[in-house]
Order: C-alpha cells, then sequence, then structure tokens
C-alpha cells in the first residue's frame, strides 16, 4: 500500500516546476521584443501610471476642500503661523469673485483651463505679463509648487484640462477664492476680509472686493487697507470689468 502511495506522488507534475517554465516563457518572450516595443511598454505604463496618480487627487478634491497647500505649509514654517479659514462661495460676496475673474482671467468662462489668446498676448508682450488662467494656478496652487522651472510648468499644463474636465468652473474659482495668498501669511477670502477691512466675506463692497484683487499679483508688498494709487486706479479699472462681465454673461459660469 505504501508503495502505491508514493508511485502516485512520484507521477503528479510539480507545480515549481511549471512555475519556473512559465517565468522561463516570459524571460524569452521578452527577450524577443525589439527595444522599441519594449519603450513603448514602459512608456504606456509611465503614462498610466501618471494617470492614476494625479487622477485620484483630483476626484479627491473635487469633493473635500483641500486641507493646506505647498505655499501655504511652506509659509507656516516661515513665519510660524498663517491666517487662513475656509468659507463656501455661497459665503463669499459675488463681488468678490467677479473682482478676481476681471482681473485675473476675464476669459475664465470661455476656456478649457488654457487660454490660447492670453499665451499669445504673454508672448508678444516679451513674457512681461502672465499668461496663466485662474484654472492653472488653482493647479499651481493645490497640486503643484512655486517656481518657474519647466518641469513644473509642463505638469500644471497637463493637469489643468484634467481638472477642467473634473471639476465645474464654480468648484475652481471656489477653491481658487480659499488658497490664494493675499497678503504676508494671509490666505483666502475670509482671512483677507477680516484682515483688512474686518468684515466677513459675504459683507464685501465692490471697492473692497476690487482692492483685494489688486493685492494678489504682489501680495506680500501690497496692502488692501493701505493702497498706494496705482492700486486705487487699477481697483476702478477692475469693478469696472467686474460689471462688464456680469453684464455680458462672462460670469455666467460661476454665478446662480
Amino acid at each position: 500500500m505504501a508503495k502505491a502511495e508514493k508511485s502516485t506522488k512520484a507521477s503528479k507534475p510539480s507545480t515549481k516546476g511549471k512555475k519556473q517554465s512559465k517565468a522561463a516563457g516570459k524571460s524569452k518572450a521578452r527577450a524577443k521584443l525589439s527595444p522599441r516595443r519594449l519603450l513603448r511598454r514602459w512608456l504606456g505604463r509611465a503614462t498610466l501610471g501618471f494617470l492614476v496618480v494625479t487622477l485620484l487627487p483630483i476626484l479627491l478634491f473635487s469633493v473635500i476642500n483641500p486641507p493646506t497647500t505647498h505655499t501655504i505649509w511652506s509659509e507656516y514654517r516661515r513665519l510660524g503661523d498663517v491666517d487662513r479659514e475656509w468659507v463656501p462661495i455661497e459665503h463669499i460676496a459675488p463681488a468678490l469673485g467677479r473682482s478676481v475673474v476681471a482681473a485675473e482671467d476675464a476669459r475664465f468662462c470661455q476656456h478649457w483651463g488654457l487660454d490660447a489668446q492670453a499665451i499669445r498676448a504673454a508672448i508678444a508682450d516679451g513674457g512681461q505679463r502672465g499668461g496663466s488662467t485662474i484654472s492653472q494656478q488653482v493647479v499651481k496652487n493645490v497640486f503643484l509648487w512655486q517656481g518657474r522651472s519647466w518641469f513644473r510648468k509642463a505638469l500644471e499644463t497637463l493637469m489643468t484640462p484634467m481638472v477642467e474636465a473634473v471639476w465645474t468652473k464654480r468648484r475652481i474659482l471656489e477653491v481658487y477664492l480659499n488658497v490664494a495668498e493675499m497678503g504676508e501669511g494671509v490666505f483666502g477670502a475670509e482671512a483677507a476680509a477680516r484682515h483688512y477691512f474686518g468684515v466677513g466675506p459675504d459683507e464685501l463692497s465692490r471697492r473692497q472686493a476690487a482692492l483685494l484683487a489688486t493685492v494678489l499679483p504682489n501680495p506680500k508688498e501690497r496692502s488692501a487697507a493701505k493702497p498706494t494709487a496705482f492700486m486705487r486706479k487699477r481697483a476702478a479699472q477692475i469693478m469696472d470689468g467686474a460689471a462688464t462681465i456680469r453684464a455680458d454673461g462672462r460670469a455666467a459660469c460661476f454665478e446662480d
């Protein structure tokens, strides 16, 4: 009886041997691939990995508010504290949204994240003016870091259309109004409204909203509470621009 059992065991094929033969087969198959096909395969895998890594946070932050950004974290480390409190866009005066769009990206409702007209104008101006849209600034602030490297700019250019495809324009503007630096260590509409004017973000007047928008290009050097002659002139232009985009429908994508 024992001999019969031994012979039965001996007759079973080795699982280890099968695995080794499969592995050897795969190695041979890889060896047969040309360098070009191998490169395409690895590029495909890298692209898929990039899409997964970037899409997950984009999907997450479409419904969950970003807890912090690289800039906020950096300023917290530098200053020891920052002033910031998230508020939904419903609790922010519409005048601020219109002022920021008029000042930073008047075609916000008309482009898909990258504004070809603004880019051409920036190139024609010799790079003296910025060509970044509000959508690009949100991608840079929330997902990337500050800086002028080509690598960061390439990531920003790739990610911006993805954000535009997943988020609404209203959501993009809401995030921007909550993470934008509006003073040294002051981030977002709530902190800025109380810091400069002692009011809530829903109580901002048209002029106050326009003055906050003038701070955005240089938040560490400008003060909405103590505007220079240039800032007062610029605020008047922004107020006119905000009224214009409201009248001609260019604010429709982010207003109720």
